[in-house]
């Protein structure tokens, strides 16, 4: 089962032949579990600007496993994210801390493009899925 970060969905949504996006793909006609999280939700259905995009998003969506956020995910990236200021590392996005405290709380692996998760995985237990970038 992997958790896909908006990085991912966005460049599959604009077509983009990323290795993320071509992995992500690969993962949905292949018959993988892919789940989501609320923040991702809203990160993915925010940025879609037509109706009609964002209401077959939303139906894409609805077909995958979705991820509960409870009280203690919220309070587990905000420790993330505290522990990782005190080594010096100040996460840009601190969404992507709950992104990551959804990931390691289901023990799932997450699939991402953001350079944010490197320390988070480093440092914090987060298991990624290893992608072969084109040199």
């Amino acid at each position: 089962m992997i958790l896909v970060d908006t990085t991912v969905w966005v460049d599959l949504f604009a077509g983009k032949s990323t290795p993320h996006a071509v992995l992500l793909e690969q993962s949905l006609t292949g018959g993988e579990d892919v789940c989501t999280c609320g923040v991702i939700l809203t990160e993915v259905l925010q940025g879609i600007g037509v109706d009609e995009e964002y209401r077959r998003t939303l139906t894409r969506f609805d077909a995958l496993l979705y991820l509960p956020m409870d009280r203690q995910t919220f309070i587990g990236a905000a420790e993330l994210y505290r522990r990782l200021r005190r080594r010096g590392i100040t996460i840009r996005k601190p969404i992507d801390c709950l992104i990551a405290t959804v990931a390691i709380r289901h023990d799932v692996m997450l699939l991402h493009n953001d350079r944010d998760f490197d320390p988070i995985e480093k440092y914090c237990g987060l298991k990624v899925v290893r992608v072969i970038r084109k040199q």
